[in-house]
């Protein structure tokens, strides 16, 4: 895949990302938050074949800034940034996991930039999003010597007395739980992790109000792909579309 390289000025520094392909312009959003956007590439390849494509590290790793504030209205100021900077007036937004969340929040609040959204297992927008349901299977998948260790290191990080080393043994551990069949799933890719980041999931839960009672002004197409066997419940991810309903929203798809 033939990628050039591009560095759009933004808030406190710099947003780094590749462009690629032909045709609609497509911004991808990656998960996290405060995840390297690498892991993306694989889906971002095939979009290629049908999108002039962008992809870029969000704040908080290089080669972006590292430096926050790290926010929903920061996140939202940042896909801002990154459209103006690559002269994209309106675009598709295709997000994943965290990135599919953003990408809800973007299209109540950011709609004359939009040509649509599609968010692929995202975090839902009705009620807590789907996370205790969530939060749940994915323990359950776990094996017990596992799940025991994952939640010394989950209180470690959520005491604040841990380092990235210690977050990315966590990831590892739960990295198989996102899978339909976790025995045999794919070895998490390189990954590297912004903790200071990762505390935007704070936010998130409690923004999920707000978000809900903008879904019935939401007027973009907006998608939502889920995994029959996603960890993230479907219901969790697609039942904004029952609240949007009530308003006016533009062609859906779940």
């Amino acid at each position: 895949m033939d990628r050039s390289w591009f560095v759009a000025p933004a808030r406190g520094g710099v947003l780094s990302g590749w462009l690629a392909g032909r045709g609609a312009p497509l911004l991808v959003l990656h998960g996290g938050p405060g995840l390297s956007f690498s892991y993306m590439d694989d889906v971002t390849a095939e979009l290629v074949e049908d999108f002039h494509v962008a992809s870029f590290q969000q704040r908080g790793l290089a080669p972006s800034m590292v430096e926050g504030p790290f926010t929903i209205e920061q996140a939202l100021d940042d896909i801002v940034s990154v459209l103006d900077h690559l002269g994209w007036s309106r675009a598709y937004l295709v997000g994943h996991s965290w990135g599919g969340h953003l990408a809800f929040h973007a299209a109540a609040a950011l709609p004359e930039r939009l040509l649509g959204v599609l968010a692929v297992d995202p975090l839902g927008a009705i009620g807590d999003g789907g996370t205790a349901a969530f939060e749940a299977e994915m323990t359950a998948r776990m094996p017990e010597a596992d799940r025991v260790r994952a939640q010394a290191l989950d209180t470690l990080l959520s005491e604040g007395d841990s380092s990235e080393s210690a977050a990315l043994e966590l990831l590892r551990l739960i990295w198989p739980s996102y899978f339909a069949d976790p025995e045999h799933a794919p070895p998490m890719p390189p990954m590297r992790i912004c903790l200071p980041a990762q505390a935007l999931l704070g936010e998130v839960v409690a923004a999920l109000p707000g978000l809900e009672a903008s879904l019935p002004r939401v007027a973009v197409p907006v998608g939502v792909l889920v995994g029959a066997r996603s960890p993230m419940p479907p219901a969790g991810s697609w039942s904004w579309q029952r609240r949007a309903d009530t308003g006016s929203l533009g062609r859906r798809s779940s």
